[in-house]
């Protein structure tokens, strides 16, 4: 709105009723942020693909995933429908003459797919797309027994510059409490193996106030993350989503109080500065214990631009896939349009999310 950093910080302290403490922590963020957006301009756009298999699911999850073997069958029909999808995408892209700088796979658990198919949805996006001007290239390999060599080989050779491996938290008890198939020692052993294979932009996702968890089994979650030396650390606060597991059985697990999750997130603040990692980007979700944000932390120079452009509704973000929301940053307005999310209603219906995309573009 132009008004300086004194003036903003005042607004957000008299308008909003901020805390002094989460104002100065807004700023912080905004000016980073204002740094690493200097030359992102109109045609500059995300390509998100969302890919909706997962091993198991988490406990507070809420996303539509296909987990049982049945499900994962689909997988080959799904590659198809999604080649299709990212086909015609790849032709809107070019006839509004976009500039992809940020290429995203998520899910679900991209990783839950072979090596073989990872390199197939790369290659799509790489055949449809001018991918020559991209910043950054993310998968979340989020699930440690998702991750082996010959997938994350196939990461590095089709050009893929960052991935996320996610323990959410490095105690046994609460990855088997919250239905995590991994053990720490899998996360480490993940870690190490990016390491080896050559990537050297590892994001690591970790979650405060998850049930049962004390605030000095959350700091040695960090501290154990931090011992691997990932370049960024994204810390969520715990969050019950209608539609998980976790809200439809709230009474059978002990949930962190706002106080204490409060003491968690401050905890990682100042732990992440004596780390030399600063906050980057900044977004708040219904429901989050104590009403509390999400914040990604990262070393200089690996900060993901990804992230800023999705959360600040700054970019264009064309997206494909299992869920994915196509969302047109006008000058006006905001426009969205919604794939499908569960699997099998992707694939019969993808004349229409492809239909669908067109309709937002016209």
């Amino acid at each position: 709105s132009g008004l300086d950093a004194g003036q903003s910080k005042e607004k957000f302290l008299e308008d909003y009723m901020v805390s002094e403490e989460k104002a100065r922590l807004c700023l912080e963020i905004a000016e980073r942020e204002i740094k690493l957006l200097e030359d992102i301009d109109e045609n500059d756009i995300c390509l998100y693909v969302g890919i909706p298999f997962c091993k198991s699911r988490c406990l507070y999850c809420s996303f539509v995933t296909a987990q049982s073997a049945e499900d994962h069958s689909l997988i080959p029909h799904f590659m198809k429908a999604l080649k299709a999808e990212i086909t015609a995408a790849g032709r809107l892209a070019g006839q509004h003459n976009f500039r992809i700088v940020c290429v995203y796979i998520g899910g679900g658990t991209p990783t839950v797919l072979s090596a073989e198919d990872l390199s197939k949805v790369i290659g799509y996006c790489r055949d449809s797309f001018d991918l020559s001007e991209i910043r950054e290239f993310t998968v979340e390999a989020g699930r440690a027994d998702t991750i082996d060599n010959e997938k994350l080989s196939a990461l590095k050779e089709a050009g893929v510059t960052r991935i996320s491996i996610n323990p959410q938290s490095m105690r046994q008890e609460t990855l088997t409490a919250i239905g995590r198939q991994h053990t720490p020692a899998e996360v480490e052993d993940a870690f190490y193996q990016a390491r080896k294979t050559g990537f050297g932009n590892i994001n690591m996702d970790v979650i405060a106030g998850l049930p049962f968890e004390t605030g000095e089994n959350f700091a040695d979650t960090l501290r154990q993350v931090d011992a691997l030396n990932p370049e960024s650390i994204t810390v969520h606060t715990m969050c019950i989503k209608k539609g998980s597991r976790l809200h439809e059985r709230l009474g059978e697990y002990a949930l962190t109080d706002a106080e204490t999750a409060k003491r968690m997130v401050d905890f990682a603040y100042g732990f992440m500065k004596q780390t030399k990692r600063h906050p980057y980007y900044l977004y708040r979700l219904k429901y989050a214990a104590g009403s509390l944000e999400n914040i990604g932390y990262s070393k200089e120079g690996f900060e993901c631009l990804y992230n800023i452009l999705m959360m600040q509704d700054i970019s264009t973000v064309i997206s494909v896939g299992g869920g994915g929301v196509t969302k047109v940053v006008g000058p006006d307005k905001i426009s969205r349009v919604f794939n499908v999310k569960e699997p099998r209603e992707y694939i019969n219906r993808i004349d229409e999310m492809i239909e669908r995309k067109k309709v937002i573009f016209i």
